[in-house]
């Protein structure tokens, strides 16, 4: 399966959404292990709140606005994805970043999707592709948990 366009230009503009997931993604991470990862998050709770609020007040809305923006621009041509017409690894990426954030923040998600209809709608398409389906279905998915990158911390998500 190929997962990105063939032209250089294409191939550029992926690699830059990815590497705006991946910084997205590190915030995400910060937001419970904002002073070190080395770290427990017990030991950097308040913090980690401060952290979280700053993520869900102001880099949610603007990372994932800006994602929708993309989406927007491209719908122009009639595609639904991020680039070109054809699922790239940065629509996969999106929409496990969507995944993940649903479980840590989902009081928060629930509040910004509705101003992410694009998103959402990618997200869901991603998640019916046959292949991500089972995978979704199958006991060979780990659990999202307090161990990974997304973490559900209840008072991070007020």
């Amino acid at each position: 399966m190929n997962l990105a366009p063939e032209d250089e230009t294409g191939k550029l503009w992926t690699h830059q959404l990815q590497l705006t997931i991946s910084d997205l993604l590190v915030e995400v991470h910060d937001s419970h292990h904002p002073v070190s990862a080395g770290l427990y998050y017990e030991d950097q709770q308040p913090e980690a709140k401060r952290r979280a609020g700053d993520l869900r007040r102001r880099r949610l809305p603007k990372y994932l606005g800006y994602f929708e923006r993309v989406l927007a621009l491209n719908a122009r041509g009639r595609s639904r994805c991020l680039v070109g017409s054809a699922t790239t690894y940065a629509d996969l990426s999106l929409f496990q970043m969507v995944e993940g954030l649903r479980y840590a923040f989902p009081r928060t998600m629930r509040k910004l999707e509705d101003e992410l209809p694009l998103t959402v709608e990618l997200h869901d398409r991603i998640a019916q592709r046959a292949g991500i389906a089972a995978y979704l279905a199958s006991p060979r998915r780990i659990p999202f948990n307090n161990d990974g990158l997304f973490r559900r911390y209840p008072e991070l998500d007020a």
